[in-house]
């Protein structure tokens, strides 16, 4: 016992909970990094990602092809029944895919309490979560194609078959900790619990609700989300959208063009968190790494997309601004949508099924991301209300109204945001008198 206590007092856990610093004599130096359990899951996630996301986009890619068909619908256009166009013009996405889609991003953080090292969680999280960038990218290029090739209703029977594929594939890979994967290299497992040893709690106490709902931090967190959520929405719903109605592309040059920018979002994700762990090393602050990846995630690109209207350029100059914009957007990876593992990164020891991971910080990541998915059913109407309104002007209403948006849940996070184990979230011994 005194040696337990020698690794882990008291002064010690708060300071390295607050920075996410744990004692370097604890982890093993030489460990594996890309050819390793720990990056085959996230890259496992990357693909999970990418499917969740692709059959969302592939859902406003190919409803300018179902608007535009006028040929006599066959039983294989049946299936239009799925793809419900408001009256506003908008995509009302199926209300069935935003829980599956919470569930899954609930669920991957809920296995970085147990996999992801604190010195290597951004860029983990990163890879994991740009997928949902290469998604983008891939529903948009070829969805456009095999529209016009095929018929728009292939676009979703392949899509399908990818993620009955990624679901397979998380079945067989995807273990609760290093512990009882088959897997993993015994330097590689003690590398993980040490790193992971001294912020890792019992989670028998009962889920203070409560005391979460009272948290600024955490609502900032879900205003963030939300704020930047309307964003990467109206980049993804309307940039088809508006590359055709205001240059006129058709829809196989209205995919190359489209998907661009998230390509280039795909790599600046990636790398913005291996750049964010960088400055960790550097003896940066953790909560000033969060918000400045936020800062640089949100506000660019929400001004870069103001601009668009009031230009008299053509359609490449915008494509560029977009690309621009969208690459920029995915830095709130590393800021924003892991801070819940820093205030909240407690997890469980004991060899239970999964459920019992959905404490702390993968429910907040699932309550802050379900809240966040509100903004993907809201801007499609209020959009489309917009630019039905005002044929003129529209345009520069939406774009107006998505930077006032992210511009006021940015600076909630700014104030109220922080890195530090809150109280409610840290180990509590119960004593009887």
């Amino acid at each position: 016992m005194a040696t337990k206590t020698e690794l882990s007092p008291t002064a010690r856990e708060s300071k390295n909970a607050q920075d996410m610093q744990v004692d370097e004599t604890l982890i093993p130096r030489k460990v594996p990094s890309l050819c390793s359990a720990r990056y085959g899951i996230a890259l496992v996630l990357h693909f999970c990602n990418f499917t969740t996301i692709a059959q969302n986009v592939i859902m406003n890619i190919t409803m300018v092809a179902m608007v535009n068909s006028t040929s006599p619908q066959s039983q294989l256009n049946d299936s239009s029944e799925v793809l419900p166009v408001d009256s506003f013009g908008g995509l009302s996405k199926a209300p069935k895919s935003l829980p599956a889609k919470s569930s899954i991003l609930g669920g991957q953080f809920a296995i970085w309490e147990k996999w992801g090292p604190p010195q290597e969680r951004s860029r983990l999280c990163s890879i994991a979560l740009s997928g949902m960038l290469l998604g983008c990218f891939t529903a948009i290029l070829i969805g456009g194609f095999i529209s016009e090739t095929l018929g728009w209703p292939f676009v979703f029977y392949i899509f399908g078959g990818v993620g009955c594929v990624c679901c397979l594939l998380w079945f067989v890979v995807i273990y609760d900790d290093p512990v009882s994967y088959p897997w993993i290299s015994t330097s590689e497992k003690e590398y993980i619990i040490s790193s992971l040893k001294q912020q890792v709690g019992s989670s028998k106490q009962p889920l203070p609700i409560k005391a979460m709902l009272r948290s600024l931090p955490i609502w900032s967190i879900c205003l963030g989300c939300f704020s930047h959520q309307w964003l990467v929405s109206t980049m993804v719903v309307y940039i088809p959208t508006y590359i055709s109605s205001v240059y006129h592309v058709n829809i196989r040059d209205n995919g190359l063009l489209s998907a661009l920018p998230f390509i280039v979002a795909w790599v600046i994700g990636m790398v913005g968190g291996y750049l964010a762990d960088f400055l960790l090393t550097k003896k940066f602050r953790l909560i000033t790494v969060r918000k400045i990846a936020t800062i640089l995630g949100s506000l660019p690109s929400s001004a870069l997309i103001v601009s668009l209207p009031y230009l008299n350029s053509g359609y490449i100059t915008a494509t560029a601004l977009l690309t621009l914009s969208c690459g920029l957007s995915t830095l709130c990876q590393s800021g924003i949508y892991i801070n819940v593992l820093d205030i909240a990164p407690r997890g469980r020891t004991t060899d239970r099924p999964v459920a019992v991971f959905f404490r702390y910080s993968s429910f907040l990541m699932g309550a802050s991301r379900g809240f966040s998915s509100i903004a993907p059913v809201i801007v499609p109407t209020v959009s489309g209300f917009l630019l039905s309104q005002d044929p003129e002007f529209g345009w520069r209403n939406v774009f107006f109204l998505l930077f006032a948006v992210n511009l006021l849940g940015l600076l909630f996070y700014l104030i109220f945001g922080e890195a530090d184990v809150q109280e409610w979230a840290k180990e509590r011994k119960l004593t009887r008198l």
